[in-house]
């Protein structure tokens, strides 16, 4: 009796086959760019490139080789290769532990021109506007920027006593309202490397440096939804911070106010929660 033979798979069918084999060991594709959509080898090293920066770009974390080389459907030698070019470059970022890449800085530093530039610039700077007009107090756009917080906009109040931060800013994750949002926010293991490589400097009398602490702090945040920073950045200065989300849920910015205990007090700085809440959601569409 004869044993028919199997047909090999090729094509789309060993693109499905090698995906699906690859889920049932664990490894999930990211939502957004599907194995499918990246796949064409008719491109160059140029097209390849992107189609990794935009995979890193949307993860919420490092990616694995193994990971890229499944959604990329790029072999292993060339993708490292790649990979291996952009961390040269500055655009990647390789982890310690193993061959997993993240975001790098030139990358970050291209993210926040584009942002920048253009339009919906104008259109975002608006939106902040009308929200300071409406508190009477400074607003801000942050971004995380590897362990620190990155101001891309802002509109100060019109009172002589404000804090005055030029745009493209850096300020401290451990102790401001939008970086301690960040680290409740942001992926549980991508938070601990955070903590992992900073120091709490304290800051004012009421710098949290306790990690304990600090990380009890950050629960609060995750089932509230905002965050504070009464007076722990600066002395006689309070702030609030809400979320600007993907639409997978994952936060891509954060939203601030701030104000001089002399003219707000952190009950009165929350009576602001709402009108927050709803300039981030304009905001959403905007970045």
């Amino acid at each position: 009796m004869e044993r028919s033979i199997p047909k090999k798979k090729s094509g789309l069918g060993q693109t499905l086959e090698t995906t699906r084999r690859a889920r049932r060991k664990g490894i999930v594709a990211l939502q957004k760019l599907s194995p499918l959509e990246l796949t064409d080898h008719s491109k160059g090293a140029a097209g390849k490139s992107l189609d990794v920066l935009k995979i890193v770009a949307n993860s919420r974390g490092a990616l694995a080789l193994s990971d890229l080389a499944i959604t990329t459907q790029i072999p292993k030698t060339t993708l490292h290769r790649i990979c291996g070019q952009l961390c040269e470059l500055g655009f990647l970022l390789q982890d310690r532990e193993g061959p997993a890449f993240s975001v790098g800085p030139e990358l970050r530093k291209l993210a926040f021109e584009t942002l920048n530039n253009g339009v919906l610039r104008g259109l975002r700077h608006h939106v902040l506007s009308g929200l300071s007009q409406q508190v009477s107090e400074t607003c801000n756009l942050t971004t995380l920027d590897g362990i620190e917080v990155l101001y891309i906009d802002r509109v100060e109040a019109r009172w002589p006593l404000r804090l005055t931060l030029e745009i493209g800013s850096r300020v401290p994750i451990h102790c401001t309202a939008s970086g301690k949002l960040f680290l409740a926010m942001i992926p549980e293991k991508l938070s601990s490397q955070i903590l992992s490589r900073i120091t709490l400097e304290k800051l004012t009398e009421k710098t949290c440096v306790s990690k304990r602490a600090l990380s009890e702090e950050l629960n609060r945040i995750r089932r509230c939804g905002y965050s504070i920073d009464s007076e722990e950045f600066v002395s006689g200065l309070v702030a609030l911070a809400v979320p600007i989300k993907n639409a997978d849920g994952s936060i891509r910015a954060a939203l601030s106010i701030h104000a001089p205990t002399s003219r707000m007090s952190l009950d009165r700085i929350m009576e602001w929660h709402q009108p927050l809440k709803s300039a981030a959601k304009a905001l959403t569409e905007l970045l």
